[in-house]
């Protein structure tokens, strides 16, 4: 049975520039009971996007979590307490996971839903989160 996936901004920015996981990262959507991100990543990633992406309209940011099925979810007093937990424990200056601020909340909202992190890189690796693309989320 599928389940839901929380996404952070690599794996959002890996998919807006085609980036070689690509393929992979939008199977395990598509595979996924739903898909999610926070609010923290959402602004992260279009931040990112429309930046380092020169005649990138911002427009195609959202456009591309619609067409990939993630909903933001809105921040709350529990999500950041959850977000400063993980700074505490897997933050930059604290722990070889070093998280930035954007990667807590991902993190946060990933423990909060119960559901594997799919992203990018070596960062999530080092804490007790799962990831989705081992996890059988992958198709």
């Amino acid at each position: 049975m599928a389940s839901p996936v929380v996404v952070d901004s690599s794996a959002i920015i890996a998919i807006l520039r085609g980036e070689s996981e690509s393929p992979d990262f939008q199977a395990v959507l598509n595979a996924s009971a739903g898909s999610f991100c926070s609010t923290v990543t959402f602004v992260e990633s279009y931040m990112v996007a429309t930046s380092r992406n020169a005649g990138s309209p911002p427009e195609l940011h959202a456009e591309l979590l619609d067409d990939l099925g993630i909903a933001t979810v809105p921040l709350d007093q529990a999500q950041a307490m959850a977000a400063s937990t993980a700074f505490l424990r897997f933050g930059k200056g604290r722990h070889p996971a070093r998280l930035n601020m954007s990667d807590c909340f991902s993190y946060a909202l990933a423990k909060s839903l119960n559901a594997p992190l799919l992203f990018k890189g070596d960062d999530f690796s080092r804490t007790d989160i799962a990831s989705a693309l081992v996890t059988g989320a992958r198709p």
